[in-house]
């Protein structure tokens, strides 16, 4: 998995996912510079052992220079909700910054780029289990922004020979080490099962229980942060000029919303009071991944996909950043 002694700015080093895979990066024995503007990151977040440069992606040309072997692009804002009634935030930052970026990286020779693209590009799905061939059609600015974004890797990589991979999320969740989510607002069901245990929340609300699923509640696919990290750092292998490979990442089963609330209880020992609501606008019964292309073309083999195992690693992340909380 990436051979040591390589060097790689990641944008958006400080936020979840990035500070995941540069701790990552740095364990594999690689140099890393994490670029960030903090506007959604944490300073402490950028784990120890990394340059930090506090600036945005779309001056990447000032940081950025031969002696790199590469990107890793998680510099983007990502709130659904907030795209839909600020869109113009993410087609600047979203797509400008990576134009920016591309521009930065074809200029200083840097021609390996891994980009952390998401399953909102697909939209509304046509099955319950994804793939890559799936169509596209997402149906919120973020998912536009990164849909925009990945044709934009394609393009540069037919035209100047960029070796780039996409790697499409699904149900990111679970910790590592001192890293894990902190997002504000925060809108992913997991952190927010757990506030509940904490009490900092006095109920979860369930939105829907009449699906056709097994318990009524929605199926989602949830993967482990650090598993995610692992494909980014295969991803950097696998990358070759002149192509573009855009692979899914997910289980390959899911969870349902009442099993990961059933999880939580289990796992914290805390009772998690469930509140009825309306089922919401656009939430599909099923959201599953299929990642047979990753686990073919990467060599990507998820550990840790037991949900206890992710509801724990959370917990105990969630309970670090409570103690922390003055």
């Amino acid at each position: 998995m990436s051979n040591p002694g390589k060097k790689y700015l990641v944008t958006g080093g400080a936020g979840y996912v990035g500070s995941v895979v540069a701790a990552h990066l740095l364990e594999a024995g690689h140099t890393v510079t994490v670029l960030d503007d903090l506007s959604t990151g944490f300073r402490e977040g950028v784990p120890a052992g990394a340059e930090f440069v506090e600036g945005r992606v779309q001056d990447a040309a000032k940081w950025l220079d031969a002696s790199y072997d590469g990107v890793l692009h998680f510099a983007a804002y990502s709130q659904v909700g907030e795209s839909v009634t600020d869109p113009e935030k993410y087609w600047v930052n979203n797509v400008g910054g990576t134009t920016a970026l591309l521009a930065a990286m074809r200029d200083a020779g840097v021609r390996t780029l891994v980009f952390s693209s998401t399953a909102a590009t697909y939209g509304e799905p046509v099955s319950s289990l994804i793939t890559e061939t799936d169509p596209t059609a997402p149906t919120s600015p973020y998912g536009a922004s990164k849909l925009a974004v990945d044709h934009m890797i394609s393009g540069e990589a037919r035209a100047h020979g960029l070796a780039a991979v996409s790697l499409r999320y699904f149900n990111v969740a679970g910790a590592y080490g001192a890293c894990g989510e902190r997002h504000d607002p925060e809108s992913h069901l997991i952190p927010l099962v757990l506030q509940v245990a904490l009490g900092r929340r006095a109920s979860i609300s369930v939105y829907g229980d009449d699906y056709p699923t097994p318990d009524g509640t929605c199926v989602r696919d949830y993967i482990h942060v650090a598993d995610l990290a692992d494909a980014h750092l295969l991803a950097l292998d696998a990358a070759t000029a002149g192509e573009h490979l855009i692979c899914n990442l997910g289980n390959g089963n899911g969870f349902s919303v009442r099993e990961v609330i059933e999880t939580v209880r289990r796992v914290t020992g805390h009772p998690v009071p469930e509140t009825a609501a309306p089922r919401r606008a656009g939430d599909p019964a099923v959201l599953v991944a299929s990642a047979a292309t990753a686990r073919r073309r990467l060599g990507w083999q998820p550990s840790r996909a037991d949900l206890s195992a992710i509801v724990a690693d959370a917990w105990t992340f969630a309970r670090r950043e409570e103690t922390a909380t003055p």
